[in-house]
């Protein structure tokens, strides 16, 4: 293949350069289009966005970063996604020039002294093809990461259970009985609605209550006594944050994620017994198909002896990767930090998860030195990951050699499009489209780590970390624009 021209082309802001939009697309399955982008949400007492938007560019219908999500009454449909994903890091980017650690600190260390960003602070860039640093400054430093911890739990996940492994949910019926148990697998996108978004894709709860009551006509039963079992998990399920609209009590059994509203990403109202809530609800589908329970249905365990009635399974991991990461979901995160607990054997739990995601990703040889992982999404501030970790997970997601861990990089937000990197981009920023990242906000903390190809169409990683932050805005219009500076240069 022909090398791109050394000639650099003078760029004008807002406009990509053809070696971008051709290693966009053939490096990352970009497809870009015009639109309009809605208003930005409020923030919550605890930092985290209170308002998520799904607005997409494509032109197409169906696909997308999270593979046919569907938005509101007449919204867009999320920009598809390329067949195959990754496959050109070597064409343009992996024959585009590298980018020089000289170059890059003379552009990038006068944003990074920024006092918006407070005290404390750290960002590296790495070469994607090589994997070499080109950029590094405190890189090494153990920070609070926010929801940007939610790439090592997709990391770790994925590693530990694979992209193609669903989370099912069940019912066994005990011997000699006519006791009907709901087993919760740890799937927190069993949804119980009919309709929106994605329950064209999710396990259904009145799919399950279906199969279940014709399992049981089958042997001339119409009467049950329901209870549920969420044994499957240990621990205290209430998140060390406390009752917050951010995530629900984690528990092995709920539906649409214990939402009380009809949304399906970004902050609601959540129940406080997701189980029990999610059980009342199945107790109801299995009477609309003609079997009627005793009760309201109970906390139990079942036996080794029970049998099976009925399953449904969670679309693939990949798939709740995307999902969790373009929303920054923090439910799925917490569900996947205990799927890689399961795996492990750990305890299923806040602690044996974090124990599981650190061993795992230990054995993929990760940089850990004074990293602690407290939760799965970067809700608890006792989390520390450094820049360089990020950097390094990315690096591993980005290698074609380990397309287990690509949907790290195809869930990330697109800058000005997707997720909650819709709003951060002005349309003429040279990172709009260009950037994909994720974004990480408490109060006080601000962090971005993603991918981005820059004028030379050289893929790059990077992770920009801070603390102490004063004016969230602020602090988050200085971590783009080191981003989009990123984008604009050839920095050779």
């Amino acid at each position: 293949m022909p090398k791109p021209s050394a000639i650099k082309l003078p760029r004008k802001p807002g406009k990509l350069t053809t070696s971008q939009l051709t290693a966009c697309a053939a490096t990352l399955g970009l497809v870009i289009s015009a639109g309009a982008v809605a208003a930005a949400g409020p923030w919550d007492s605890s930092g985290q966005r209170t308002a998520e938007r799904d607005w997409a560019a494509a032109q197409e219908a169906g696909g997308g970063v999270d593979h046919g999500g569907h938005g509101s009454a007449g919204a867009p449909e999320a920009a598809p996604s390329a067949p195959s994903v990754l496959t050109g890091l070597g064409a343009p980017a992996g024959t585009a020039p590298a980018p020089t650690d000289r170059a890059l600190a003379d552009v990038l260390d006068p944003l990074l002294k920024d006092p918006a960003l407070g005290p404390e602070r750290s960002a590296v860039v790495l070469d994607a093809v090589s994997g070499k640093r080109v950029y590094g400054k405190r890189e090494g430093d153990g920070l609070t990461p926010a929801s940007t911890i939610k790439i090592a739990t997709a990391v770790a996940a994925l590693s530990a259970v694979g992209p193609d492994h669903r989370i099912a949910t069940t019912t066994v019926i005990e011997p000699d009985s006519e006791d009907v148990v709901l087993v919760g697998g740890g799937d927190p996108t069993l949804t119980a609605r009919k309709d929106g978004r994605y329950t064209d894709t999710a396990a259904s709860l009145r799919t399950l209550a279906e199969d279940t009551a014709r399992a049981l006509k089958s042997r001339d039963i119409d009467k049950v006594t329901l209870s549920y079992d969420t044994s499957l998990y240990s621990g205290p399920p209430q998140h060390p944050i406390g009752p917050n609209e951010n995530i629900t009590p984690v528990s092995a059994l709920m539906a649409d994620e214990g939402r009380l509203d009809d949304s399906s990403s970004g902050p609601a109202p959540r129940a406080g017994d997701p189980a029990g809530d999610a059980a009342k609800k199945f107790a109801d589908l299995l009477k609309a198909e003609g079997i009627h329970t005793e009760a309201d249905p109970g906390p139990s365990k079942a036996t080794t002896r029970a049998s099976s009635l009925a399953k449904v399974e969670s679309p693939p991991l990949s798939f709740l990767v995307e999902r969790m990461l373009t929303h920054s979901d923090n439910d799925i995160a917490e569900a996947l930090a205990r799927q890689t607990a399961v795996a492990a054997k750990e305890p299923v739990s806040f602690d044996g998860a974090g124990r599981a995601v650190g061993a795992q990703l230990a054995e993929l040889e990760l940089p850990l030195s004074g990293a602690k992982f407290a939760d799965g999404s970067g809700l608890d501030r006792a989390d520390r990951v450094s820049a360089e970790l990020l950097a390094a997970l990315l690096d591993r997601a980005a290698d074609p050699a380990r397309p287990e861990l690509r949907s790290v990089v195809t869930g990330l937000p697109v800058a000005g499009f997707t997720g909650t990197l819709v709003d951060r981009y002005p349309k003429d920023s040279p990172g709009t489209g260009v950037v994909r990242a994720k974004t990480g906000t408490l109060t006080g903390v601000n962090t971005l780590a993603g991918t981005v190809v820059d004028a030379d169409g050289r893929l790059l990683l990077f992770a920009f970390m801070t603390t102490g932050t004063k004016d969230a805005q602020a602090a988050q219009k200085t971590l783009d624009q080191m981003a989009s500076t990123v984008a604009n240069c050839g920095c050779r």
